[in-house]
Order: structure tokens, then C-alpha cells, then sequence
């Protein structure tokens, strides 16, 4: 796993953390936004938003979408460009108009899917409007109680450079956005990853870990449900069990298939 990283042991400490950050950012993509019609169980009154993490574009979410369209949902893919603006920004420029287009459609009933960054922005948008229509959330690898990683290198001028003002929003100090919007009272399923191809990133996090979030700091008081899957934070959304689990949520409303005795 670590034979990538054997070109490290020759640099200096400095560049070797400077390519922690890097490896943190993710690849950007140009942002856009899809909706795909529904087409089979589902009603197509019942949409469904994608939300993608930090630094990655609305495509990694098209696997997922695929499967939920093939369940009946209408799937809206949100982009947005997630490195420029500050979390509340996103959520009131970026995430507030595609629920707002999703109710000119019709929709009765508006579920959310969400990786890492997209459900603090998703837990930012039900904190400080109605949605009478929320049916329900399901959240990969979210950072809801922020990330060690930023509370060791946010500081840094690459890291902000190369992430922009969200990304040091996502600490783990109290009044950091994602702990201070506290606990859910909708229903919440969460997958997190225990996971990591990032072994530097990896040594700022206690316990189990994906490269980017502790197993821990992904729960959220007032969760319905919370499994762990042993992938990586960069490819949890493309995961086949993890796209299972989230449809199975999104149905049912709980991850452990009904009358399943595990």
C-alpha cells in the first residue's frame, strides 16, 4: 500500500507535507449541474440531489445516479465550485436553488445523497430553511465533526491556496461550522470509510480513518443509522455496497436489509 510513497522518503520534511496538502485537495473539475428523469419504482415526484465533496466535480457522483434513476428517482447533480466560496455561501448560492428547481418540478418528497463536504453544506441548508418535503439523507465520509488533517495544516498558505476558504471551515474546534450546526432531527444514514491511501494525512488521525476523516468524527448526534465500509475517502461514492447501502436507505430507511438478522 505504501510503495507509491517511497519516493518521499527522499525529500525534505517540507516538501513531504506540501504533498500532504496536495494529496488532500482532490482534482477539481469544471462545475455543472444534470438532472435525470426518472424511470421505474420510484415516483418522479420523488427527487433525489447529489452533492459532491471538496475539490471534485459532479461527475464522480454519475455511477450513483445511474442506480438511483434505474430505481425511479428524478436525480438532480449538483456541482459547484467548492475551492471559491465559504460553506454558507455554497449552500445559499449553490444548493438552495437546486432545491428550489426541484420543488418547480413538482417534487413531494426531496432526498439528498452527499460526499464528505456536500453534507456539511446539506446539514447547513436544513439548519436555516424549511423543507417540508425532506424525505431522507444519506452521507459518505462526511467530516461532521471536522477533520484533524486541517486542524494540523488548515493554517498553511498552500493549504488554503489549493482549498480555498471552505477548507478551513472544516476543523475540529467547537465553533467550527460542521460541529456548531450540532445534532440532526431528520433521517440521517451514514457510511464512512476505514480505508486510507494517504498514510501522511493518515498520521494526524487518531483511530480508524479514510485518508481524510476519522471513522469518529463522521457520526452525528441525532443519526438514524451508521455502518462503516473498509474503502477510501476519494472513491467511497463509486463504491457498488456503498451505492447498495444508499439506495437500501433512501427505500427503507434503515442500512441493514429488512428481515436480515445481521
Amino acid at each position: 500500500m505504501f510503495s507509491q510513497f517511497r519516493f518521499l522518503i527522499r525529500l525534505p520534511r517540507k516538501s513531504v507535507l506540501f504533498f500532504s496538502v496536495i494529496v488532500a485537495a482532490g482534482i477539481l473539475a469544471a462545475p455543472y449541474t444534470e438532472t435525470v428523469k426518472a424511470n421505474g419504482m420510484a415516483k418522479e415526484s420523488e427527487h433525489v440531489i447529489l452533492v459532491h465533496g471538496m475539490a471534485r466535480s459532479a461527475s464522480t457522483m454519475n455511477s450513483m445516479a445511474e442506480t438511483l434513476r434505474q430505481a425511479g428517482y428524478t436525480v438532480t447533480i449538483l456541482d459547484y465550485p467548492s475551492r471559491k466560496k465559504t460553506i454558507q455561501k455554497l449552500t445559499d448560492e449553490h444548493l438552495a436553488p437546486a432545491v428550489k428547481e426541484c420543488r418547480s418540478q413538482g417534487a413531494t418528497k426531496i432526498h439528498f445523497v452527499t460526499h464528505s463536504l456536500g453534507g456539511i453544506l446539506v446539514r447547513d441548508f436544513l439548519s436555516r430553511h424549511q423543507a417540508p418535503e425532506l424525505g431522507r439523507v444519506v452521507m459518505l465520509a462526511p467530516p461532521n465533526q471536522g477533520s484533524e488533517v486541517v486542524d494540523c495544516i488548515g493554517h498553511w498558505r498552500a493549504f488554503k491556496m489549493i482549498n480555498g476558504p471552505v477548507g478551513e471551515q472544516l476543523g475540529t474546534a467547537k465553533e467550527s461550522p460542521p460541529r456548531s450546526l450540532g445534532k440532526v432531527d431528520y433521517p440521517v444514514g451514514i457510511i464512512a470509510g476505514d480505508r486510507s491511501i494517504n498514510p501522511l494525512n493518515s498520521g494526524m488521525i487518531p483511530g480508524p480513518d479514510d485518508g481524510k476523516v476519522s471513522v469518529e468524527n463522521t457520526k452525528l448526534e441525532g443519526m438514524t443509522d451508521h455502518t462503516v465500509l473498509h474503502c477510501t475517502h476519494p472513491m467511497i461514492m463509486k463504491r457498488p455496497d456503498a451505492i447498495k447501502l444508499t439506495l437500501r436507505f433512501l427505500q427503507e430507511g434503515e442500512f441493514k436489509e429488512t428481515g436480515s438478522d445481521d
